[in-house]
């Protein structure tokens, strides 16, 4: 039976309860600009990449009122800015992590988000929680594309077939399934369907590495 080599973290809405930041930044900004944007239209972006994400803002502004480059900007500051100040951990994900940790399983963090926002959420965390990290501005892909999670597998000298990835969108859930990897789902404000070699929960605090460990036997 295929041992458990490594745990393939997402961040946003995973690990840490950023996607409310990220909501709460969008409904304010993009109002700002003249937009008409929803709490219903954040869902739609949830673990998409910033550079795609840019592109759906963009067209729901009127034209002339601010250059792609600039709001990608002001988004992404405006959420530095709130995550250097405080992060909400989603329930029973830095237990899973630490205990992850004690147990010698490496793990690796493997985010849409880029390497700055990345720097602002582990600014809370211990020392060196991840032996690889993989931000959405280091891959020419992002999720559902499993380039993000297969760059990780690689980085540690893993099989992605014998990881567990944990997400809680649906594109990254593809992304994980793409990969090969077992995919643990712990979605918050979306539905993502139960599949094949996909187990979806409602909260990490069950989870602990030897049940991780059950899933690939």
């Amino acid at each position: 039976m295929p041992a458990l080599q490594a745990v393939l973290w997402d961040m946003d809405g995973t690990l840490v309860d950023s996607e409310k930041v990220w909501a709460e930044v969008q409904l304010e900004l993009l109002a700002e600009l003249g937009a008409t944007w929803t709490i219903e239209d954040c869902m739609t972006l949830i673990g998409s990449d910033l550079r795609d994400a840019v592109q759906v803002w963009m067209a729901r502004i009127p034209a002339g009122v601010i250059a792609a480059e600039e709001l990608a900007d002001r988004m992404f500051s405006a959420v530095i800015e709130a995550l250097r100040k405080d992060v909400t951990f989603q329930p029973g994900a830095l237990e899973l992590l630490l205990a992850l940790r004690k147990d010698d399983v490496p793990c690796a963090l493997v985010s849409a988000s880029y390497r700055q926002m990345i720097d602002a959420v582990l600014l809370h965390l211990p020392p060196d929680p991840f032996d690889v990290i993989v931000a959405g501005d280091e891959v020419t892909l992002g999720k559902p594309n499993p380039e993000p999670y297969l760059t990780a597998a690689a980085k540690l000298g893993v099989d992605p077939a014998n990881c567990v990835v944990i997400e809680d969108s649906m594109t990254g859930t593809q992304a994980g399934t793409a990969a090969g990897a077992y995919v643990v789902a712990v979605p918050q404000w979306i539905t993502i369907p139960e599949a094949s070699r996909r187990l979806v929960v409602k909260s990490l605090e069950p989870l602990t590495p030897e049940s991780l460990r059950s899933l690939l036997r």
